[in-house]
């Protein structure tokens, strides 16, 4: 149970990846079709997408599987956009673990072994091994690209109406981003840091358009490194925008606290 908690809850948390640049080990230069356009423009459509909300509910179900144990739960999340993220993890309806991400703090308990965790991002990215912020797990939720792609230089290309932008500034950590080229929507992130043998895989699935944004209805997660491989699929069974939602969390009496050093 604290594994899936943990992962669904805080999925790039496992990622164990650090997010800081990428380098682009590119020989030849790539086929240019018809549509083919510069990365500022890929990136510049990209962010024309609307993403106009104010709180965000979704309901999913969660299926974790790695090299000892598959478990599938259901997944509760609301968001407050750029202000707060709740997520409860059930099973059979009983809420098991619960985990509040806010842009200055992280709070997370589990029922299974009576344990909880309070403190900030520096605290949990020195412990897992990978630069972490809040717009970077918010990102993550709604299918959109973890870094600000207008921060960055990229080199493109374009393969079956597909953009893959290629960030090329570090020599140790890649980072692609591929993108469909009908809607420009993320539909596959991929970070890898080559001396640590660590990869991690996000994909999207069957997009759906709404009034206020387009959202996956599948993210499948998988993490490759050298003490095990983590797969995660979360299905989006229903969401809803701007409901008057309420972020209920408080740990439990009598729960240890986890100190991270």
């Amino acid at each position: 149970m604290k594994k899936i908690a943990l992962l669904v809850a805080l999925t790039v948390f496992t990622v164990s990846c650090k997010t800081k640049a990428i380098a682009v080990a590119a020989s030849n230069e790539p086929v240019k079709e018809a549509n083919y356009m510069t990365a500022k423009k890929i990136i510049e459509n990209y962010y024309n997408n609307k993403t106009q909300f104010s709180t965000l509910y979704i309901k999913s179900s969660a299926r974790y599987v790695d090299d000892k144990q598959t478990q599938n739960v259901s997944a509760e999340i609301k968001i407050k956009k750029d202000e707060q993220i709740l997520v409860s993890i059930r099973v059979l309806g009983i809420t098991m673990a619960k985990a509040l991400i806010t842009p200055t703090s992280v709070s997370y308990y589990e029922k299974l072994g009576g344990k909880y965790f309070e403190g900030d991002f520096t605290s949990l990215s020195q412990w897992l091994g990978t630069d972490l912020d809040y717009n970077k797990i918010q990102n993550m939720l709604l299918g959109q690209a973890i870094d600000d792609l207008t921060k960055g230089k990229y080199l493109e290309s374009l393969l079956d109406q597909t953009y893959r932008l290629d960030d090329a500034s570090n020599k140790n950590t890649k980072k692609s981003f591929f993108l469909d080229a009908d809607k420009f929507l993320v539909q596959k992130q991929e970070i890898t840091q080559t001396a640590e043998e660590r990869m991690i895989k996000v994909a999207y699935a069957d997009s759906k358009v709404y009034n206020e944004a387009t959202l996956p209805s599948s993210v499948l997660i998988n993490t490759f490194q050298k003490k095990g491989n983590t797969e995660i699929n979360l299905q989006y069974n229903s969401v809803s925008f701007n409901e008057e939602l309420s972020f209920p969390y408080s740990v439990p009496k009598g729960y240890k606290r986890i100190i991270i050093k």
